[in-house]
């Protein structure tokens, strides 16, 4: 019986000296990256969520202080 030689073929996450380089890329979806548009919207809506989170926090905290 004859036996196939194993693959010297690494992996496209592992290196040459064997190091492991972590989980494999995805790569972008076409027509995304560098949409400036969508990412100051994104950026917009960011700093409204924290200003709203920022605003209950001051809320709960002046309700807490007026029922000591």
């Amino acid at each position: 019986m004859t036996q196939d030689k194993p693959s010297t073929q690494l992996p496209l996450d592992v290196t040459q000296d064997g190091n492991h380089e972590g989980p494999r890329r995805v790569q972008s979806v076409k027509g995304t990256k560098g949409d400036t548009a969508r990412e100051a919207r994104i950026k917009a809506a960011l700093k409204a969520n924290i200003a709203r989170r920022k605003a209950q926090a001051r809320a709960r905290d002046d309700e807490d202080t007026e029922n000591d």
